[in-house]
């Protein structure tokens, strides 16, 4: 991936954003923040997935030895860990019984549940939005034996938390996170490149071994993201969540604001 690169004499805060690549899929409707951005401020915005999630066969699955019948409850940190979760069930014809537990990291996540279940027949349990708020739910529930199905590449988080409780636990691998082929985007160049995980980073440097940051602006959303794009020897531009921008629309937009004057979209409606 081409590098956007300082003027002489300019830092690359004082230039303004006219591109974000956001490494995520494109939104499926038009009410996007990523769209009001692009609109208000006249950037073009770009979306593509820097990471592919391959599933874990059925009889790779069984090379685990996990049964999923001998656990009360199941630990859910995202919507793939849900579709791929009920794909090894169907594919190992496991119905789940009625008094199965779910303890979903986030309400998004719970609603997606519904995909699979009817959740006013199921004894479900949500977090606010971080593994660490639905410790202090998992914490009432001491007597569970918990399943964790999860990527190849996951945070330590959960499962540390268990073990240091002494909690009745199994972590299963149902799909793996690999690098997407992002060779198209060799000569394209970008202003703003969003990131949401630590694998997206390693994604840009698998793609794109000798990336040089120079102009281009870099924004993660987590902790985990910020701290994989300053360990890739990257500077940090944008982060989210803030305490006035919790997500990474509302953190790029104060970016812009910031450096760029509040009268920018002013200035984009006077340059029609």
């Amino acid at each position: 991936m081409a590098e956007s690169k300082d003027q002489p004499g300019t830092g690359r805060h004082t230039r303004r954003i006219s591109s974000i690549l956001v490494t995520q899929p494109k939104p499926t409707n038009d009410v996007s923040p990523y769209f009001s951005i692009a609109e208000k401020y006249g950037i073009k915005v770009d979306f593509r997935e820097f990471i592919e999630v391959q599933p874990v066969s059925y009889k790779d699955f069984r090379k685990e030895k996990v049964n999923i019948a001998e656990h009360t409850a199941v630990i859910f940190t995202s919507r793939n860990a849900v579709d791929h979760f009920f794909r090894i069930c169907q594919e190992a014809k496991i119905e789940m019984p009625a008094e199965m537990k779910y303890f979903c990291i986030s309400e998004q996540t719970a609603n997606y549940l519904q995909k699979y279940i009817v959740l006013r027949k199921r004894k479900l349990f949500v977090g606010q939005r971080t593994a660490a708020d639905l410790f202090e739910v998992i914490r009432k529930h001491k007597g569970e034996k918990f399943l964790y199905p999860c990527s190849d590449i996951r945070k330590d988080d959960i499962p540390e938390f268990m073990r240091a409780n002494s909690f009745k636990f199994t972590e299963a691998v149902i799909y793996r996170t690999v690098a997407s082929d992002l060779s198209d985007l060799s000569d394209v160049k970008y202003d703003c490149i969003a990131f949401f995980s630590p694998s997206g980073i390693s994604s840009l440097f698998i793609n794109f071994p000798d990336f040089e940051q120079n102009g281009t602006r870099i924004a993660a959303f987590g902790p985990t993201t910020a701290k994989a794009v300053v360990d890739a020897g990257l500077e940090l531009d944008i982060e989210a969540p803030q305490p006035n921008a919790p997500s990474m629309t509302g953190a790029i937009e104060a970016y812009i604001r910031l450096h760029h004057g509040a009268d920018a979209p002013k200035e984009k409606k006077q340059s029609k």
